[in-house]
């Protein structure tokens, strides 16, 4: 097993690596697709929340 950390050179960088932060990379955007859809939208411009009536009094 090589060592890798602190050598900084793209030497130690193998076949292997490159598939492996490939499909990692793929994953990650195939996640954010998930949960931010290209055709949400967000809400209109009324209020977050809307404050229960008022109880009428007779």
């Amino acid at each position: 097993m090589t060592k890798r950390i602190g050598t900084g050179t793209l030497k130690d960088f193998k076949r292997r690596d490159l598939l492996a932060s490939s499909a990692l990379t793929a994953a990650l955007f195939a996640a954010a697709l998930m949960l931010f859809p290209a055709g949400a939208k967000p809400g209109g411009k009324g209020p977050e929340m809307t404050a229960p009536s008022p109880a009428s009094s007779r």
